[in-house]
């Protein structure tokens, strides 16, 4: 989607960037020539990026404001100011909703949306003074359209599209940038698992997408790569669907 360099010598610090999409964002972008820093609640996930001289990997929980500034501070030691974030880190939810918890709804608004307003903050804070930034919310197709058994995910889905559209107005005036991507299913590990234990059809899930097939996470990362150049210099406020036309479908 974008000639090579096109993030050549900027600093992206991406949350859940060792794993899933994350990681295929982290690859992308080290592509166009971004130094990357990873930030990770699992540090195994991560060990295998730690060779590279171009990426920086810090452990730390995105519900945890100190751990985020900890984060962004190693990034400006290494690297240079943050030109990039990627609010990535996310988690699921699968149940009725009869069955679903006060402490299981607490833990997916903790990390979808607490977890993203915080690390969409503290990059706020970093770019404003410099007059220039990109952020990049993850959201998803279910922060547009609903699904039943999916409550807290879609509610804080929903909250991140809102987000970047009002972050985006706010911010403008600085010469900050942000969007959010909005993927359909996408082919990852956790997806398969779902799969296997019966929670997902692979077969209806494809019938029912319009390319008839899952969506590839290299395809959400070239997406990610694109926000993040100056090819779209003035897009903002935008939700970018990655989702092979699910969200468009209403015919059946």
């Amino acid at each position: 989607m974008n000639g090579a360099g096109s993030l050549q010598g900027r600093c992206a610090l991406i949350t859940g960037g060792a794993s899933g999409i994350g990681l295929e964002i982290t690859r992308a972008f080290r592509a166009q020539g971004a130094r990357i820093v990873v930030f990770d609640r699992d540090p195994a996930a991560g060990e295998a990026l730690r060779d590279f001289d171009d990426v920086l990997v810090v452990q730390g929980d995105v519900t945890e404001p100190s751990d985020l500034k900890g984060a962004f501070d190693a990034a400006e030691e290494r690297f240079g100011a943050v030109d990039v974030a990627v609010a990535n880190a996310g988690v699921s939810q699968n149940s009725p909703t009869l069955d679903l918890d006060l402490a299981a709804w607490r833990r997916v608004m903790s990390i979808n949306l607490d977890g993203v307003f915080l690390t969409a903050q503290e990059a706020g804070r970093r770019m404003i003074p410099r007059g220039q930034g990109r952020i990049l919310l993850m959201a998803s197709m279910y922060g547009v359209v609903a699904a039943p058994e999916r409550l807290g995910y879609c509610v804080s889905k929903s909250g991140v599209v809102m987000m970047a559209k009002a972050l985006a107005v706010e911010w403008a005036r600085h010469g900050i940038r942000v969007n959010a991507i909005a993927p359909g299913y996408v082919r990852t590990p956790f997806l398969d698992d779902l799969i296997a234990r019966g929670r997902l059809d692979l077969e209806k899930l494809q019938e029912r997408t319009p390319i008839g097939r899952l969506i590839e996470s290299r395809e959400v990362a070239d997406m990610a790569t694109f926000l993040a150049s100056d090819a779209c210099g003035a897009v903002t406020g935008q939700v970018l669907g990655v989702d092979g036309g699910w969200t468009a479908y209403g015919y059946i």
